[in-house]
């Protein structure tokens, strides 16, 4: 009678085997299901909570210290008014003379120096509207009266880097002009 439990025990064995199999593959199938359904992506502005001001990368706070261009003079740059940094990076394709580039380079000194004070404006208007929201301060005439500052900081900034394509097109020629575009690829 011994081996009436054995062969119990093979018989639950063998009938429960095709359930246990079923119980895998069902949890493999279902494992697979959820590695193919896609990830929740990320939201936009995932890391972007921890930045010091809300508004601007850490990148953008540097080009705007640096006096880069962000591409605030691309209405000058795309119609043919040439940019002094540009300008002096094709100075020898452009056959600049020596008045030239010393004018070009003088207007870069001034115009960076320009763009970094009104980079500096734009940095300390983002920071206040970051600090008004931050401490709760938000009110309707709180936020017009910030966020006009801001705009005003963004439009000398962005007229100031305009106003030197300008000046750049008065000290090149036609040609020269016509040869930067082609150069730029404009």
């Amino acid at each position: 009678m011994k081996t009436l439990p054995v062969v119990l025990t093979t018989l639950g064995a063998v009938l429960c085997a095709p359930w246990a199999h079923a119980q895998d593959a069902h949890s493999e199938h279902r494992k697979q299901a959820e590695a193919a359904q896609p990830a929740q992506p990320p939201s936009p502005y995932a890391g972007m909570q921890s930045r010091p001001i809300k508004a601007l990368s850490a990148r953008q706070v540097a080009d705007l210290r640096e006096g880069k261009g962000m591409s605030l003079a691309l209405p000058a740059e795309l119609n043919g008014y040439p940019g002094p940094s540009h300008t002096l990076e094709l100075a020898n394709q452009l056959e600049l003379s020596d008045e030239q580039t010393l004018r070009v380079k003088g207007l870069f000194a001034q115009m960076k120096q320009e763009a970094m004070a009104a980079g500096e404006a734009v940095i300390e208007a983002e920071q206040a509207l970051d600090e008004l929201f931050k401490n709760r301060q938000a009110t309707p005439d709180a936020l017009k009266a910030v966020t006009a500052r801001a705009a005003l900081a963004q439009g000398q900034l962005r007229e100031s880097h305009l106003r030197y394509h300008l000046a750049v097109a008065d000290v090149l020629s036609p040609g020269q002009i016509a040869t930067y575009t082609r150069l730029r690829g404009n």
